[in-house]
């Protein structure tokens, strides 16, 4: 690449807008935060969201969006009525939250949890200092990571590797490139549970307790720490309760004849 070009690519990742939201732009709601009255739209914003410190928690009413990236400082956390997005990556020094999706083409690190009430996803990592939720699925291009639980309605996928202090839940099925580990808890999907074969699965490996659940219709990988727990396919129930009704013909057909006996 050329000197000009390189100017190009790099001016690019330099030149932009950042709207720095300080106390001035705030409207004090709770103990816990405010609510931002800037006059700035921030539901598609081009260039950089900056929040300054030790402001707690910063709710704005509806989407919170940036071409570059979100950040909270120390002590500010970030909650939207509606979705969170961001071009590049989002960080807050206490909690993220969103009514429908966050969503960053790099990362997205919270110094507490993160909590999206449909999906959360990522072009690198999703890190946590307490909970992931998501009532839909959670989807990092690496690894996904949090100092407690993860959970989500559908499904969870990292590229690399899934960690939690605690439990590890999805509705449907858990994926991970590399191996999954919950440090206290279980591992519980509906469906099915996948690895990369060269790594293993690991659930309560601190726990007091000792082994913890690892749980699913199906399990693709080794699981190295862990009670494994395979939970019957719906075929398997299906056949399971039409057997069990023929069961219970057989038994009346029986009681039928058994009375008619009797009575010779």
């Amino acid at each position: 690449m050329n000197t000009k070009k390189a100017l190009e690519e790099f001016k690019k990742f330099s030149d932009y807008e950042v709207l720095r939201i300080t106390k001035k732009e705030l409207k004090k709601c709770d103990d816990y935060g405010y609510d931002y009255i800037g006059k700035e739209d921030v539901s598609n914003f081009d260039g950089a969201i900056e929040i300054e410190a030790n402001l707690g928690l910063v709710k704005f009413k509806g989407s919170l969006r940036a071409t570059k990236y979100i950040v909270a400082s120390a002590g500010s956390g970030i909650e939207a009525g509606s979705d969170i997005e961001a071009g590049w990556g989002i960080k807050a020094g206490w909690g993220i939250e969103a009514g429908s999706d966050i969503e960053a083409g790099w990362g997205i690190k919270a110094g507490w949890g993160i909590k999206a009430g449909w999906s959360i996803e990522a072009g690198s990592g999703i890190e946590a200092g307490s909970d992931i939720e998501a009532g839909w699925g959670i989807k990092a291009g690496w690894s996904i990571e949090a100092g407690w639980g993860i959970k989500a309605g559908w499904s969870i996928e990292a590229g690399s590797g899934i960690e939690a202090g605690s439990g590890i839940e999805a509705g449907w099925g858990i994926k991970a490139g590399w191996g999954i580990v919950s440090l206290y808890s279980w591992i519980k999907a509906k469906l099915k549970i996948t690895i990369d074969s060269r790594c293993r699965i690991v659930a309560g490996i601190f726990s007091y307790d000792g082994e913890k659940e690892v749980e699913a219709q199906e399990i693709e990988g080794q699981v190295a720490y862990g009670k494994v727990n395979l939970l019957p396919k719906p075929e398997t129930q299906n056949k399971k309760k039409e057997l069990m009704s023929k069961a219970d013909e057989l038994i009346a057909k029986a009681n039928e004849l058994k009375e008619e006996a009797e009575k010779l």
